[in-house]
């Protein structure tokens, strides 16, 4: 896709596993974010989810942490076709909590680290690995799958960390894997790292990769360059601190750029992403890659005509892949191919004078720093089709004067039929005061009631974009007005003159 010679590169540069397995860990070391903790439905439910998009394995939960974990971690087997992860420290208690939850696959660790061994477990190096050995061959004994973790990997001594892994290896084992606990790794020397211990281990490596530096997903993937045949990931890349390797990077990474497809619905990960992110409140920055809402969004003028000629020009990959949707965003960078684009999405056909003049409002409010939304857009569009084609009654200027315990005054300046007039008003408001203005300048002229006012703000926020609707008439005829301004008051004020001037069209039309 990318005319990369991507399958040359592999042969030359790549020692790529016969079989890539995605070890999701949302619902452990995911809800180990801080603030978040997950009822068992809500367990469950963000377990199916994954579990649909095919995932090889799902880390229920920590069963020894709590009996409501052992609970959990039971129900989630038995609605899940990936396999039930059990996480446990490598002592019987906690061995015996994932044969409680009866689960048949447990993942245990110990640290291995200096600073984990003589500042949290007091233990030398003998110990360590007697210790890990010791709940390993628990497990296996007691018929499970065990996969170990030496905790801190990337900060153990390169020496013993090779020990440590050959004794487990030698205990049966039946996965390795190579947690970046506090996610300092840098690619190359994930590279050395992960070339080195296979070199030494001849069963299937794992990697655990936190964020904290932006690395985890690169050095993940080139974990799987180097031989790893097993990535842990998280939903969002949501876990303790920083978070984990993102499962929505990770996976759709492989498929388009290096052309291998694990077998994940690639289609489902926006929902899925959405999903977790409604429930465990973690939300996700609009910029964060294949999921976040801008991802497919584009406003430059340049992109989007490019866009709409070739989606490829500016976009990676289709929306539609990651089942995301494309969004052609209305701001001040957009050009007449965009704002086309968008009028034909709604079905409406605008005058190159209306849509002139819808252009022009579009940029105007851009360079104020509004983004205009597709309401906001519609709006502005309506009102140019319904505006009168001819405004006998010009607007040449509005002035406002308020303040405590002093009548709402306006000041209204009008071209009626080519002359100037001005004259104030007051009113109960800013908004009465104008139209009471205006009633008196066009006295003369006709003689007008407003039957019907109506006020929306359109979008949210203090800067919302306000659509007046209005309903004025004479003795004889009714007219709708129509007007889309920043400004409230502005807006009734246009929306009164659009009314009038139809009116006063179609009296005169009847002469």
């Amino acid at each position: 896709m990318y005319n990369l010679d991507i399958e040359s590169i592999k042969k030359q540069n790549m020692d790529l596993a016969d079989k890539i397995y995605i070890f999701d860990t949302t619902l452990r070391d995911g809800e180990q974010a801080p603030g978040l903790a997950l009822t068992v439905d809500e367990k469950i439910q963000i377990a199916q989810k994954i579990d649909n998009i095919g995932v090889d394995k799902i880390e229920a939960g920590f069963p020894a942490s709590s009996t409501g974990e052992v609970l959990a971690c039971s129900q989630i087997k038995e609605v899940i076709d990936a396999t039930a992860v059990g996480l446990a420290r490598t002592v019987k208690n906690d061995v015996d909590a994932v044969l409680d939850a009866d689960l048949d696959y447990m993942h245990t660790f110990i640290g291995t680290s200096p600073l984990h061994r003589d500042y949290k477990l007091k233990m030398d190096k003998e110990s360590i690995i007697e210790t890990a050995v010791a709940g390993i061959e628990y497990g296996k004994d007691h018929g499970l799958t065990v996969e170990f973790s030496a905790e801190d990997a990337t900060r153990t001594e390169r020496d013993f960390l090779i020990d440590v892994y050959k004794a487990v290896v030698d205990a049966g084992v039946d996965f390795i894997n190579v947690p970046d606990t506090v996610g300092v790794l840098t690619p190359i020397i994930t590279k050395a790292l992960v070339s080195e211990l296979k070199s030494h281990i001849n069963i299937p490596i794992s990697v655990h990769f936190h964020n904290d530096f932006g690395l985890a997903t690169a050095n993940t993937l080139t974990a799987i360059e180097n031989g790893a045949s097993q990535a842990h990931v998280t939903v969002n890349g949501i876990g303790e601190r920083t978070g984990n390797a993102s499962i929505e990077e990770l996976v759709v990474t492989l498929k388009a750029v290096y052309g291998i497809d694990i077998g994940i619905d690639t289609t489902q990960l926006y929902n899925l992403s959405d999903f977790v992110g409604r429930i465990t409140g973690i939300k996700m920055p609009i910029n964060k890659p294949i999921v976040g809402e801008n991802a497919f969004a584009h406003e430059s003028g340049i992109h989007v005509h490019g866009i709409l000629k070739n989606s490829l020009t500016y976009e990676p990959i289709s929306p539609e892949l990651v089942g995301h949707s494309r969004k052609i965003v209305i701001g001040k960078h957009t050009g007449a191919n965009s704002l086309k684009s968008k009028l034909e999405e709604y079905n409406i056909e605008l005058t190159d004078d209306q849509f002139e003049k819808v252009f022009n409002q579009v940029k105007a409010l851009g360079d104020k720093g509004k983004t205009i939304t597709d309401y906001d857009l519609k709006a502005l569009a309506i009102t140019q089709i319904s505006a009168a084609k001819e405004t006998p009654i010009k607007l040449l200027g509005l002035g406002l004067f308020f303040g405590a315990n002093v009548s709402p005054t306006a000041t209204v300046k009008l071209e009626i039929d080519g002359v100037e007039k001005e004259v104030s008003a007051t009113g109960v408001g800013n908004v009465d005061a104008a139209l009471n203005a205006i009633r008196s300048l066009i006295s003369d002229t006709m003689d007008i009631e407003l039957e019907e006012y109506n006020l929306e703000a359109i979008t949210g926020g203090t800067d919302a974009l306000a659509e007046v609707f209005v309903i004025t008439s004479d003795s004889k005829n009714k007219s709708i007005g129509r007007a889309t301004n920043e400004d409230i008051v502005m807006a009734s004020v246009e929306a009164v003159l659009d009314s009038i001037n139809k009116l006063l069209l179609i009296s005169r039309s009847d002469e």
